[in-house]
């Protein structure tokens, strides 16, 4: 996106606007009044920026408001997710052993949903408090290299890199499904799985079946990449809603208050969360 060198605001989607803008933007940076973040990655990515002294402009944090993750992340992406892996392979969910990785919102709205669809669930997870509630949720937790073992869905949604890697592959049984639904398509180790591969092959529109020396054949979805947009339609209007409400009061809220607010990342404030 080229900005004219006039006062903007900025709308971004994991902060990849925002990171253009600070290294690739040149002077346009110093004319945006402000910003707002729509994803849980784009805010880890922002927070880092603003903590090594980088970020140039105040950034709301839409994603962290309760009208966003606790109804865009939890049920939009839920669902969304489902419907991607659904629609990529027609298989029943009913009666497997599906492996969530991670359980931030997005996390416990996927588990949610392949439980009521009847999978047998479990998590993974490296925050302790967050795997103890997903246990008294209901769900087995175990480390990575144990829920390889006995996986047969898996999707990644921590916004971290490398979540399944090379040692997790050669621990998969015959014929595991790999998705992502977090942010980038960097969650899965695919470079390492196609090195240790032997045979890559396109066993369906949007399934690469990778096969290892042992005969082993590993399903990756979409790429890697975001499972929900990239094999279904994203979230329902209807859950987005709250989430662009959000970013319209918060740009408003900028605007308004652009000559009070420092540079950093600042929360949506409460009463528009309310509103």
């Amino acid at each position: 996106a080229v900005l004219s060198l006039r006062p903007h605001l900025t709308m971004d989607d994991g902060a990849d606007l925002v990171s253009t803008l600070h290294t690739a933007g040149g002077e346009q940076a110093a004319h945006v009044i402000g910003g707002t973040e729509e994803t849980t990655t784009g805010v880890i990515r922002l927070r880092s920026m603003a903590n090594r002294g980088v970020l140039k402009y105040p950034i709301i944090a839409v994603n962290d408001a309760k009208t966003k993750h606790l109804f865009d992340n939890r049920y939009g992406t839920g669902q969304s997710t489902i419907d991607g892996i659904v629609r990529s392979t027609n298989r029943l969910l009913a009666g497997s052993i599906f492996v969530v990785c991670g359980y931030g919102w997005c996390g416990r709205g996927v588990a949610m949903r392949a439980h009521g669809m009847g999978a047998n669930v479990i998590v993974t997870e490296v925050d302790p408090i967050r795997a103890l509630e997903a246990i008294m949720d209901g769900y087995r937790v175990l480390s990575m290299a144990e829920a390889a073992k006995v996986g047969e869905f898996f999707v990644t949604l921590t916004g971290n890199t490398d979540v399944i890697r090379e040692e997790h592959f050669h621990l998969m049984k015959d014929g595991a499904i790999l998705a992502n639904s977090g942010h980038f398509n960097v969650e899965l180790e695919l470079d390492a799985l196609e090195k240790i591969s032997t045979k890559k092959s396109l066993v369906r529109e949007g399934i690469e079946e990778y096969t290892l020396p042992s005969g082993v054949r590993i399903n990756v979805l979409s790429e890697g990449r975001l499972i929900n947009l990239a094999a279904a339609e994203g979230h329902p209007s209807s859950v987005m809603d709250m989430s662009f409400a959000n970013q319209a009061l918060a740009a408003e809220h900028l605007v308004k208050h652009r000559n009070n607010l420092g540079t950093g990342v600042f929360p949506v404030p409460d009463e528009i969360d309310r509103r």
